[in-house]
């Protein structure tokens, strides 16, 4: 028996709906045996499908074809997960890193990201001339050393 991928994917409860287990197969997150497929591909016993989730990939061996959704509870009829435990590490790894790759323009600062942006800037990290207005009076290599020997 054969079923098509973003079906599959579907009924195998990977994705939340087929349309957005179809935009996966388009932007190239699935693999089957290795090769990106498109939605139509079929999917067979014994295939390996690769899913990419940001930050990892997983791989699931199929066991039976299917195109009508399952319950939770009969799931393990339908696929197995080969996912390589390196995945899950990487998975954890990027779980305790917090939001060091954010990408620019995702949004406001968390109230955490706010607090750490806080305490960079609070008064222990600012600048010794700041303040100080250098076009009426310029500061020289001994005024500087004076400003920080005070602090």
């Amino acid at each position: 028996m054969e079923a098509r991928i973003d079906k599959w994917l579907w009924a195998a409860r990977i994705y939340k709906t087929r349309t957005l287990a179809a935009d996966a197969c388009k932007n190239g997150r699935i693999t089957i045996n290795g090769a990106q497929v498109k939605p139509s591909r079929t999917v067979k016993e014994g295939d390996k499908v690769g899913v990419k989730k940001a930050p990892i990939t997983y791989t699931f061996l199929v066991k039976q074809a299917i195109e009508k959704r399952v319950g939770a509870k009969l799931l393990p009829d339908i696929l197995e997960n080969i996912t390589a435990p390196e995945q899950y590490e990487l998975l954890e790894m990027s779980k305790i890193s917090g939001f060091i790759d954010r990408a620019r323009g995702t949004g406001r600062p968390t109230k955490k990201d706010r607090r750490a942006l806080d305490d960079f800037a609070s008064e222990d990290n600012v600048p010794l001339f700041f303040g100080l207005d250098l076009e009426d009076d310029e500061l020289d290599d001994d005024d500087y050393d004076a400003l920080a020997a005070e602090r």
